[in-house]
């Protein structure tokens, strides 16, 4: 079968060309099951192997989509070729030349009788629409509302589970085996919180730079009010002892709610940390959220930047682990804490952004047991219209100054030669 110079080309295509251009259309999803695809692969697939796994397991839409772009590609390749024909000549063209006593007729070179000119029709293809990342910026919204209501809600159950704390006269601090061999450093828990202070003010430049912000800051607000929302539970539930001697907690008030709102508001404005002298309460132990922050910054300034950066993310790596290493070397949190808010921040991120890469896991089924989770139906609504994985793209977010430069105005003299 002979194909035409344009189309040869595409059947001609490397697994490396055809990667290409599955990221180019923003089709990514595609890359790895299609990974070993020539271009002749490509353009042989049919709605059938979209029935079969591996590629089944991609889409919801039964490679709907991806199969009307290779129509679009067939489609433009091949005018394009038959373009290039004309140009080249390769156009057929009669070459009898009819004779009569004083009647003659010869076909120009265009290929059409009587001198018309033949001219090409050009007839424009549908591009690909993007808007597989929609911004959607009222969910983004919803997301920092609901995390603020997290925070809020978190700030109060701290409050509150002060009340209940022992005091350490009456209970002790709990073996722990870190403590047994670690002796306190008072200056520590500075640095773990300057570290988090750190994290987050890379963070929050990072995100200034994407493009797609509204996406990964509705990602980030949605995993960080959850993770909070758990931390109130396991706080309430089982109240600890403090972890050491040296803690001076405010005292308690027993049921004078004006003076807990006071208290409220005082640990909200100072950020929840000790630095600012707004946390002089005890009982927020099980688990850390100082751990929290540091896990999650680092794991989002690791996915969202790029991956040539590696003496970047080193860094933000170095700063997460001195920082939680710091928590524990102040005696100000069990190792348990620090252990399970590692454990859950990393694990809930995971399985967030799996869910969110993965258009079938969108879609609740009998074989999708992530769907069982509670915050399910949330994560459908904010994810349901981006397509793929969200490319790691960055923009200068603020317009550029132009510069006016007044410049005189310069006339040469036009000579003629006669």
């Amino acid at each position: 079968m002979h194909l035409p110079d344009e189309m040869k080309e595409v059947a001609l295509w490397s697994p490396i060309e055809v990667a290409n251009w599955l990221m180019e259309n923003a089709v990514p999803e595609y890359c790895e099951p299609l990974g070993c695809f020539t271009g002749q692969d490509l353009i042989n697939l049919t709605k059938e192997d979209f029935k079969k796994p591996p590629l089944s397991r991609v889409s919801s839409d039964n490679g709907q989509r991806l199969l009307d772009m290779l129509e679009t590609l067939k489609m433009e390749h091949h005018i394009e070729a038959h373009k290039n024909g004309h140009a080249n000549g390769h156009l057929s063209i009669s070459t009898d030349v009819t004779t009569s006593e004083n009647h003659f007729s010869t076909f120009k070179l265009n290929g059409m009788p009587n001198g018309y000119k033949k001219e090409m029709i050009k007839i424009p293809m549908p591009e690909p629409e993007r808007t597989q990342y929609p911004m959607e910026w009222g969910k983004t919204f919803l997301a920092f509302l609901y995390a603020l209501c997290c925070f809020i809600f978190t700030t109060v159950t701290i409050s509150v589970v002060h009340e209940r704390v022992p005091p350490k006269e009456m209970q002790p601090p709990l073996p722990d085996a870190f403590f047994d061999h670690f002796n306190r450093v008072q200056w520590a828990f500075s640095i773990c919180e300057i570290n988090g202070m750190i994290l987050v003010g890379l963070w929050l430049i990072q995100w200034l730079l994407l493009k797609y912000k509204s996406i990964i800051s509705r990602r980030f607000f949605c995993i960080v009010g959850t993770l909070y929302l758990y931390r109130c539970i396991t706080m309430y539930v089982t109240t600890l002892p403090v972890p050491g001697m040296h803690f001076k907690c405010s005292p308690k008030l027993f049921g004078d709610w004006e003076s807990h709102l006071r208290r409220i508001m005082k640990l909200l404005a100072g950020g929840g940390l000790s630095i600012t002298g707004s946390h002089n309460m005890c009982g927020d132990y099980l688990y850390s959220g100082h751990t929290v922050m540091l896990t999650l910054t680092y794991l989002f300034i690791k996915e969202y930047s790029p991956r040539r950066l590696w003496w970047y993310h080193w860094i933000c790596w170095a700063l997460s682990i001195i920082g939680m290493f710091c928590i524990l070397l102040a005696h100000d949190h069990y190792t348990v804490d620090v252990v399970v808010a590692y454990y859950i921040t990393t694990r809930l991120f995971w399985w967030y952004h799996t869910m969110a890469n993965q258009q079938v896991l969108k879609e609740a089924s009998q074989t999708n047991l992530l769907a069982r989770v509670w915050w399910y139906r949330p994560f459908q609504y904010f994810e349901k219209n981006v397509q793929g994985i969200v490319p790691r793209s960055y923009h200068w977010p603020f317009p550029r100054p132009v510069l006016h430069l007044s410049r005189q105005a310069k006339y040469s003299k036009l000579v003629n030669d006669t």
